[in-house]
C-alpha cells in the first residue's frame, strides 16, 4: 500500500461489491487527514486489500471519477483529486459503510452533550431506559465554512459512556459506535421526510425561517435487537436531496 491506506470493509453479498468498495473507499477518502498521499494504491492492490477482483475494483473507481473525487492517469496512477467533496446526491442501497461515508469528509463541530429524560418519539425506541445521552453536532463545508447539515443523537447511557466527545469531530457516529465502542451493527433504518426550518435550525443552518430542509432519522440497531442511537439529521434543503436505488437479485 501507498501512504494512504483505506478502511477494511466486511463485504455483504446481498448488495453489489462494486458498491460496498466504492462506498468505503469514498469514506476513507473523505475521511483522510490533511498531509496523507493524493496517489491511491493500484487497482490489483485495492482488489487485494477488499478481497475482490480487480473487475469489481475497476467499477468501483468508475463510481468515484465519475463523481469527481479521483482522476486516473494512464502509466502514472490514480489520484484523488485535491479538492475532493461530496457531491450533492445521495444513493442510499442499505450498506452500514455507505452511511458511515454519506456522514464523512465535512468539518464537525460538537455543540454540546448531556444527559436527557426520555420523552416524546424517543420513548419508542428506548423503552427500558429512563434517560439517554443527546449529542448534538453541526456540520460545515470544508471548503466554504458554510453549514449544510446539524445532527442530534440519543444514544443509550451505557454506551455513551465510553464515547470520548473529541472522536465525533473527526468520525460520524456510526463509525464510533462500531469501530471504538466495538457495538455490532446489525440495521440502520432510514426515514427521510420534508419539513420546514424551526427557529433552531433556521438559526444553525443560515437558512430563512420555514424554509424547506430534508429531515432523517437513522435508527441503529445491535445484534441484539436493541436501539443503540437514534440520530435525527436536518439537511438544507437546497443543498442536499436523496436517491434510493432498488437493485434486482
Amino acid at each position: 500500500m501507498t501512504a494512504f491506506a483505506p478502511d477494511s470493509l466486511v463485504l455483504n453479498r446481498k448488495l453489489p461489491l462494486w458498491y460496498q468498495v466504492s462506498q468505503s473507499l469514498r469514506a476513507s477518502i473523505l475521511g483522510r487527514t490533511p498531509d496523507a498521499s493524493l496517489r491511491l494504491p493500484t487497482e490489483e492492490q485495492l482488489a487485494a486489500h477488499y478481497g475482490v477482483s480487480v473487475l469489481t475494483m475497476r467499477q468501483a473507481l468508475k463510481e468515484l471519477e465519475e463523481e469527481g473525487l479521483i482522476s486516473r492517469h494512464r502509466r502514472r496512477g490514480t489520484f484523488i483529486e485535491p479538492g475532493a467533496r461530496r457531491s450533492t446526491p445521495r444513493r442510499l442501497l442499505g450498506s452500514i459503510d455507505a452511511i458511515v461515508a454519506q456522514q464523512s469528509g465535512e468539518r464537525t463541530t460538537v455543540l454540546g452533550h448531556g444527559a436527557e429524560p426520555v420523552t416524546g418519539e424517543l420513548t419508542e425506541y428506548f423503552p427500558d431506559v429512563p434517560e439517554i445521552v443527546a449529542y448534538r453536532r453541526l456540520r460545515s463545508d470544508g471548503e466554504s465554512g458554510e453549514p449544510t447539515n446539524w445532527a442530534e443523537n440519543a444514544v443509550r447511557p451505557e454506551l455513551a459512556a465510553t464515547i470520548d466527545p473529541a472522536d465525533l469531530e473527526r468520525w460520524p457516529m456510526t463509525k464510533v459506535l462500531r469501530d471504538v465502542v466495538g457495538v455490532r451493527i446489525s440495521r440502520i433504518t432510514d426515514t427521510v421526510e420534508a419539513r420546514l426550518a424551526d427557529p433552531e435550525t433556521a438559526g444553525l443552518l443560515q437558512v430563512p425561517l420555514l424554509s424547506p430542509i430534508l429531515h432523517y432519522t437513522g435508527v441503529t440497531y445491535d445484534e441484539d435487537g436493541r436501539v443503540v442511537d437514534v440520530a435525527r439529521i436536518r439537511y438544507r434543503g437546497d443543498r442536499f436531496s436523496f436517491t434510493v436505488t432498488v437493485e434486482a437479485h
